[in-house]
């Protein structure tokens, strides 16, 4: 069995949660990341939702890729599937990337379901703002969050005007 990646476009770059053998910057290319779901649990409330990331369609984005030991894959992939697939707003998929060191490889990643109830679709920086401003959920409040994702973001040497104009109106 070959060693599993996976790619990560939010907290996963920040925080996987799991052990690596390696990680670099790479680009899936066809979805770009956006503040585009609902939350209803780590995030927000069914009765407050905050926003979280999804990779939607279109255009590319950078993010990190993590190599995990194939002895590890099971067990990282358990974890995954608890941690993403919560609400099922997120469908499982196998894509490829290009890594920073000019390799290739396909990655699990977690892309939006469009159809899912929680799909916020695409919104301006002010109503984004609104909406992350005031929720809270399990895993501490959406304004930590969506700093924390500027912020590293940014760490890698990435711009995103979007979401900068986001954390501006926080």
């Amino acid at each position: 069995m070959d060693d599993l990646w996976v790619f990560g476009y939010g907290s996963l770059i920040w925080r996987p949660g799991f052990a690596f053998l390696d990680r670099q910057p790479a680009r899936l290319a066809g979805y770009h990341r956006a503040l585009c779901i609902h939350s209803h649990v780590h995030r927000g409330t069914p009765q407050r939702p905050g926003l979280v990331f999804g990779l939607d369609r279109g255009g590319s984005c950078v993010g990190m890729a993590f190599r995990v030991a194939a002895a590890e894959a099971d067990a990282v992939v358990a974890y995954l599937r608890e941690r993403e697939l919560v609400t099922n707003v997120y469908r499982e998929a196998h894509l490829p990337l290009r890594l920073h060191d000019g390799g290739s490889v396909r990655a699990l990643t977690y892309i939006v379901d469009r159809g899912h109830s929680q799909y916020a679709g695409r919104m301006t920086p002010a109503e984004a703002a609104v909406i992350v401003r005031g929720a809270h959920g399990q895993s501490g409040p959406n304004v930590d969050y969506v700093t924390s994702a500027l912020a590293h973001i940014t760490e890698m040497g990435l711009k995103d005007r979007w979401l900068a104009e986001v954390v501006a109106r926080l």
